[in-house]
C-alpha cells in the first residue's frame, strides 16, 4: 500500500476523523492488523483561517502548497488535504508536486454521478457555498450545485467556525441544520453534500430528508482506492489531479 500525505489542522477536529475513517477503511479492506501507511503535517488553523478572513488566497495557496512538498518529500505517493474549504486553492498544490493529489469535489462528484442524480445542495462554509470552485468543479461532472439562502448560509458557517472547530457539539444547531436541510430538500436537492469536514461531527443520514453524502468519508475512501493501486499516477477514471 503507498503512503497517503494528509495536510491537515483545518481544523485538528476534522484532521483527527480523516486519521481514524483513513485507518478504519485500510483495515476493512486489509484486515487483521493492518493501518494505512501515512503522514499527517499538521498547519496552523489561526493562520489559515485569518487568511481566509483577508481574502488572502494566493498566501493560503503558498503555504498549503508548501506543506505538499515537504509531504512528497518525506515520502508520501498520494496527497490529500483534509477540508473542502482549501480546496480553492488546490491548483497551487498540484502545481507544486508530482505525486497524485486526490480532490475532494472529483471524489465526491464520482459517487453522486454513480447514484444518478444531478441536483445537490450544499452545507459547507460561507467560503465554500460563494466562491464559484466547488459548484464549477461539480459542473464538470454534470451535478448543480443549490446552496441555503441567507440568513441560513450564515448560520451554516457561524455553526462551523464558532462551534465545530472549537469541538463544541451543540443539539440547538443540529436541530438548526436539520432545518436548512430540510429546506434545501423542498428546493429540488435530491440529495445533500455534507461539504465540510467537520460537518460530519454534527449531522449525518439520519437528519436529512433526502440521500447525504459525506465528502470526508468519500474522500478517505478514494484515497484508499488510490494507496491500494499498484501505480497511483496511472490513469483511470477517478478523481486524481495531477499538475
Amino acid at each position: 500500500m503507498r503512503t497517503i500525505g494528509l495536510i491537515g489542522g483545518m481544523s485538528w477536529e476534522s484532521s483527527a476523523e480523516y486519521y481514524r475513517l483513513l485507518n478504519e477503511e485500510t483495515r476493512a479492506r486489509l484486515g487483521g492488523h493492518h493501518c494505512a501507511p501515512s503522514l499527517l503535517l499538521t498547519v496552523d488553523f489561526a493562520e489559515i483561517e485569518a487568511m481566509q478572513r483577508a481574502g488572502a488566497w494566493d498566501a493560503a495557496g503558498a503555504r498549503l502548497a508548501q506543506a505538499a512538498v515537504t509531504l512528497e518529500r518525506a515520502g508520501a505517493d498520494v496527497v490529500v488535504l483534509c477540508t473542502n474549504t482549501m480546496h480553492l486553492v488546490a491548483d497551487r498544490i498540484t502545481a507544486a508536486i508530482g505525486v497524485p493529489f486526490l480532490h475532494i469535489v472529483d471524489a465526491t462528484a464520482d459517487r453522486i454521478a454513480a447514484a444518478g442524480l444531478r441536483t445537490v445542495g450544499l452545507l459547507a462554509t460561507r467560503y465554500t457555498m460563494e466562491h464559484p470552485f466547488y459548484s464549477e468543479r461539480m459542473r464538470r461532472h454534470g451535478i448543480e450545485v443549490i446552496v441555503p439562502d441567507e440568513p441560513e448560509r450564515t448560520l451554516v458557517h457561524d455553526v462551523i467556525y464558532q462551534e465545530l472547530t472549537q469541538n463544541r457539539i451543540e443539539p440547538a444547531s443540529r436541530v438548526a441544520y436539520q432545518k436548512v436541510m430540510a429546506g434545501l430538500a423542498e428546493r429540488g436537492a435530491q440529495a445533500l453534500i455534507l461539504g465540510c469536514t467537520e460537518i460530519t461531527l454534527l449531522v449525518d443520514d439520519s437528519d436529512s430528508p433526502v440521500p447525504v453524502f459525506d465528502s470526508t468519508r468519500i474522500h478517505v475512501r478514494a484515497a484508499v482506492d488510490l494507496a491500494l493501486k499498484a501505480d497511483p499516477t496511472a490513469p483511470d477514471d477517478g478523481p486524481v489531479t495531477r499538475a
